[in-house]
Order: C-alpha cells, then sequence, then structure tokens
C-alpha cells in the first residue's frame, strides 16, 4: 500500500472517531424531563396551610408531570390572587421528582356577605370551603380565586332555586379602616319591612325614628346598615357615655310569610334586627399628655373642657381632640399628630386619655399666590392677608379667612364688584424647609 493511501486511511479513521466522540457528549444523561411526584413541599406563605396550597396547584404526589405541567401548576397558583409571587424548582432521582414551590403572601382583605337573607355567614363559608378548597374569612383583592367564591355562593343559590346574580367589589370598609371584599347577589327585590334595635335608648330615640326611612323601605342591604349603625345609631350612644357600646352585627331574615306572600309590588319583604349591648355609662377620670414642648398642659386641660366626674361624652371629647389639634395648628405644628388611647376603668366606670403628641416642624410663611381675580380685588385681598412673609403661619387664622372667602366679602373687598364660586385653596410645603405657601384660586 503506497504511503498517499495509507494516510487517506488514517485521516478517514481519525473522522470517525472523532464523530463518534462527539455523538457521545451530547447524548450524555440528562436530569429526568419527567418523573413520578413523590414529594411537594410549600415554602413561605404564613395565612394558607400546605395541603391547601398544594390541592390548588392540582399536583398530586403520584402523578407523572414534566416541566410543562409543574410550570402550569404554579401559573395556577399566581392567578388565584392570593400570592404576589410563586416560584418553583424540582429534582429527579432516578424517575421520581420532589417539587417545591416558594410563594409569598399577597395582601388579603375581609371578606362580607352583603345581602343573604337565606343562609348565614356560616353556610356560606362552608359552600366556599366546599367548592375552593380553603376560607378563612378574608380573601385577595382579585384573582381567579374571588371569582372561585362566587360561584361557589352563585351553586349554593341555585341549589336551593333561589334567583340571582352573584357580584363581587372591592370597597372600603364601613366599619374601620382598609377594605373589604363584598359579595352580594343582585336582587333588588329585597326590601326592608321592619328594623328592630336591641335596646331601649335607640328604640325610643326619636332622631332615629326620624331617620329610619334611610333603611325601612329601601333595597336591603348589610354594608347600608352598618353605616347606619355608625352615623345615626353610634353617636347617640357615644353621647350618653356608653362609650364601649356593642352595636351590630345586623341580623336579617325573610320577614314571616314574605318567601310564600311577597309584598304589594312582588318585593320579597325583610325583617332587620339590629343588637346592641349598651354597657355603662363612663365619667371622665383625666388626661395625661406626652411629648409636648410647646403648649402647657395646663392649657391643654382647658381646650378638653372636662372636670373629673363628668359624663364622658364620646362627641365632645372628639370634639376637644380637634381644639387641640387646631391649637397646635395655629402655633404653626401642621403636621402634629395626636395618639389618643383610653384607659377604661370598668369596675369605677371611669375613662382617662393617654394623649402621645408629635409636635414636628413649625412652619413660616413663604408666599401668597392669588390667581383669578382683578389686580384691585387682589390688590386689596393681599392688603387683608395678616401673616407677612417670615412669620410663624398661623392655621386657624387661614381657616377664618376662607370663611370669609366662601362669598365675595365687603370686609375684604370693600364696595369693589367681585365675582366668583367657592374658591379654590392649598398649602404647599417645601421639601427642604419648614415653609409654607398659601394657593387661592378663584374662579
Amino acid at each position: 500500500m503506497d504511503v498517499g493511501r495509507c494516510n487517506l486511511i488514517l485521516l478517514a479513521s481519525f473522522l470517525l472517531t472523532f464523530s463518534a466522540t462527539s455523538l457521545c457528549a451530547q447524548t450524555a444523561p440528562q436530569p429526568a424531563a419527567s418523573g413520578r411526584i413523590q414529594e411537594i413541599t410549600i415554602k413561605g406563605s404564613e395565612k394558607v396551610a400546605t395541603p391547601e396550597i398544594i390541592a390548588a396547584s392540582g399536583l398530586r404526589v403520584g402523578d407523572i408531570v414534566g416541566r410543562d405541567q409543574i410550570q402550569a401548576a404554579a401559573d395556577r397558583l399566581a392567578a388565584l390572587g392570593i400570592f404576589d409571587s410563586v416560584n418553583f424548582h424540582f429534582t429527579s432521582k432516578g424517575d421520581t421528582l420532589s417539587i417545591e414551590f416558594e410563594v409569598k403572601d399577597a395582601p388579603t382583605v375581609p371578606v362580607s356577605f352583603d345581602n343573604f337573607v337565606w343562609f348565614t355567614d356560616d353556610e356560606l363559608a362552608a359552600a366556599i370551603r366546599e367548592k375552593v378548597g380553603f376560607f378563612g374569612g378574608f380573601a385577595p383583592q382579585g384573582g381567579t380565586l374571588v371569582d372561585e367564591m362566587s360561584k361557589a355562593i352563585d351553586d349554593l343559590l341555585a341549589k336551593h332555586a333561589i334567583p340571582g346574580r352573584i357580584e363581587h367589589s372591592l370597597i372600603s370598609n364601613p366599619t374601620g379602616d382598609g377594605m373589604i371584599q363584598q359579595f352580594r347577589a343582585d336582587r333588588p327585590d329585597l326590601i326592608v319591612q321592619s328594623v328592630e334595635f336591641g335596646d331601649p335608648l335607640a328604640t325610643n330615640s326619636e332622631r332615629l325614628k326620624d331617620r329610619l326611612s334611610d333603611i325601612k323601605g329601601q333595597v336591603y342591604s348589610r354594608y347600608k346598615i352598618d353605616v347606619f349603625d355608625l352615623e345615626q345609631v353610634r353617636p347617640i350612644y357615644d353621647a350618653g357615655g356608653h362609650l364601649r357600646a356593642r352595636i351590630g352585627p345586623s341580623q336579617a331574615h325573610l320577614a314571616s310569610g314574605a318567601a310564600a306572600v311577597p309584598g304589594q309590588n312582588g318585593e320579597t319583604l325583610v325583617a332587620v334586627t339590629i343588637p346592641i349591648e349598651p354597657g355603662p355609662v363612663f365619667q371622665w377620670r383625666g388626661v395625661t399628655w406626652l411629648g409636648s414642648s410647646v403648649i402647657s398642659t395646663s392649657t391643654l386641660d382647658q381646650l378638653v373642657g372636662f372636670k373629673p366626674g363628668d359624663v364622658a361624652n364620646g362627641l365632645n371629647i372628639t370634639a376637644a381632640w380637634q381644639r387641640v389639634a387646631d391649637e397646635f395648628s395655629n402655633h404653626g405644628y401642621l403636621d402634629a399628630h395626636l395618639d389618643f388611647h383610653p384607659e377604661f376603668d370598668d369596675a369605677a366606670h371611669l375613662v382617662s386619655y393617654r394623649v402621645r403628641m408629635n409636635e414636628g416642624a413649625q412652619y413660616h410663611m413663604g408666599d401668597l399666590v392669588i390667581t383669578g381675580l382683578s389686580l384691585e380685588a387682589e390688590r386689596r385681598l393681599r392688603a387683608a392677608w395678616q401673616i407677612p412673609t417670615g412669620q410663624v403661619f398661623n392655621g386657624g387664622y387661614f381657616e377664618k379667612l376662607l370663611t370669609k372667602l366662601a362669598t365675595p366679602s365687603g370686609e375684604i373687598f370693600g364696595d369693589l364688584p367681585v365675582h366668583y364660586a367657592q374658591p379654590g385653596h392649598w398649602l404647599q410645603k417645601h421639601s427642604d424647609a419648614p415653609i409654607v405657601d398659601v394657593l387661592l384660586d378663584f374662579k
């Protein structure tokens, strides 16, 4: 065999060997693309139990799944709205998989059932748990879970042949801070026939009798009744010193025979009861003032106006705190914050308060900016303004001036014809110094 042919054979042999080696490297064993679930673990949630999250994922131990199915499960959890984030990773051992979901709880809000007179709250909650798998009185602000909760209530109504389309909405809490997730049936035929109070003080109140038309004869809504309790019933008890009165939650049921005999116009009539535990009448003990270096405690006590032994009229107490806040504003402390903490002596029926004050910065007058007036009217208003630039700002003076300016004032403008509606007004604080500009806009 000549040398050239030998070299060709050797080259061919080399190339064949290289190709085989490359093929083996490309087909080396990889982690399993799918496998049987051996274990599912959850990390990160403080609100939802692990078994409930696993059930919501749709995965079960023993299922044969791949990355796509796991990703779909993570997407289902994310879509519920109860988690801000959902991540996962998995490990394989032979033909089995161990999966871990790491979640971060999203903010939730209390749930309110507005007008389901046919069921108790416990029955509605049980229906949701049966369909959704978990429910603890709270719901996300949005997401598929809220829709699933609506569907569970809808199924409950359908099961009992009760017509009505279920709606849900995120609304402000009528009895506290924050928001609530409200569920209600679209039933404008539910009409309040009667309202019964659980205490004689409310029953005999002429004020409440005058305001009953706000809810009696109207479409039934627990939300509206909660607002009525807060704005109309609660002040009666606060004014009488019943500072720890328990009012509500309201209870409602179909009026006697209403299911079989509708109202004159085909309405479904509802009877409402508002439970009330008035509690004792509290008397005033005093105030402990903490944190004020600007206004003396004797002045603060005079602003409050209560003497030991006085009935602790809750409406007057609220007004007293406003007078204190106004006094700080009069001295330029526009950011003053007052934290009121009541301390009740239930045995002696006495109440005292600890008031902690954070005065903040003292503001001085900056620029007076006036728009919308003629040159002469602006000149007269500037002449009437009594806080020179650089002087301590007086919030009380500013409020009194706004009262005068509600309509064109002869005291300010004299006989000059001036025409405008209610003026707009702003206090614009400087970001780099305790200075405030006053902006007045007349239209």
